[in-house]
C-alpha cells in the first residue's frame, strides 16, 4: 500500500453503550489529519470491510465501538489487512468490542470488565519516547472512566501509561493498571489509549496531541 498519501478509516459502529462524544472524535480525527497531511473517512458500515474496500487504508481506527461491530467477512477482512502491515489503533470502548472474537482481544491487548463514576484522577506515563506520550509530563491528571481491564497486557505489549488508581475512587486492578499502550501483533503495529470518553477530551490539545502521536505510531509515512 502507498505510503504517499496516508489515508484512516475510522470506525464508530456501536450495537450496546453508545458514547455521544463519537462525532467530537471524529471531528478531531479529521481535523488532525487535514492538518498533518493525511485523510479521514469515517463511516458505520460494516460492509466497509468486506471485499478489497479496506486496501486504500494504511491504518483503521475503531473510535469507541462497542459490541459486536463485524460479521465474519469483515472480521476476515479486517485482520487481512492488518497482517498486510496496515496499522490498528483503538480509543475508549474499542476495549468494549468483539468480546466473541479471540484474535481481536489478542490484537487490542485486554477487554474492558468495568469502570468507576466519571472522576479526575491522575495518568502516570511510563514512557516518553513514543509520540503519543513524549508531549507529557510524568504525571497527566484527565477526567474520564479509568477503564478496569480482565488482565494487564504487560509483558505483552508496551505500556506507555497507566492508572495512579490512589488518584481516584473505584480502580480494581491495583498497582499494575496500564491505559496506553502499542505493540506489534498479527503482522502490523496497534496503539490503544482507553482515554476519550468526554466530549471536551477531544477539544484538548494534550489529549488531542496523544491521539496525533498514537495514530502516527501506525501510520507510517504521515507528515509532521
Amino acid at each position: 500500500m502507498s505510503r504517499r498519501d496516508p489515508r484512516v478509516l475510522v470506525y464508530t459502529r456501536t450495537t450496546a453503550y453508545r458514547h455521544d462524544s463519537i462525532p467530537d472524535g471524529v471531528r478531531a480525527l479529521t481535523e488532525l489529519g487535514e492538518a498533518h497531511g493525511f485523510r479521514v473517512d469515517a463511516t458505520e458500515r460494516p460492509e466497509d470491510f468486506e471485499g478489497a474496500r479496506l486496501r486504500p487504508y494504511d491504518a483503521v481506527v475503531f473510535l469507541s465501538t462497542s459490541g459486536e461491530v463485524l460479521g465474519d467477512t469483515g472480521r476476515a477482512a479486517l485482520a487481512a489487512h492488518h497482517a498486510d502491515g496496515a496499522g490498528f489503533m483503538g480509543v475508549h470502548a474499542a476495549a468494549c468490542t468483539e468480546y466473541d472474537w479471540p484474535y481481536y482481544g489478542e490484537l487490542l491487548g485486554a477487554r474492558f470488565t468495568g469502570h468507576p463514576p466519571l472522576q479526575k484522577g491522575t495518568v502516570l506515563v511510563e514512557d516518553t519516547a513514543h509520540p503519543a506520550t513524549a508531549h507529557l509530563g510524568g504525571a497527566w491528571k484527565v477526567t474520564d472512566e479509568w477503564y478496569d481491564f480482565d488482565r494487564s497486557p504487560r509483558p505483552g505489549v508496551r505500556v506507555l501509561a497507566s492508572a495512579d488508581e490512589s488518584s481516584y475512587t473505584g480502580g480494581s486492578m491495583g498497582a499494575d493498571h496500564p491505559l496506553v499502550w502499542c505493540h506489534e501483533y498479527g503482522g502490523g503495529p496497534v496503539f490503544y489509549t482507553a482515554l476519550g470518553h468526554s466530549a471536551e477530551a477531544y477539544q484538548d490539545a494534550a489529549f488531542r496531541a496523544h491521539l496525533l502521536g498514537g495514530l502516527r505510531s501506525v501510520l507510517p509515512g504521515a507528515a509532521d
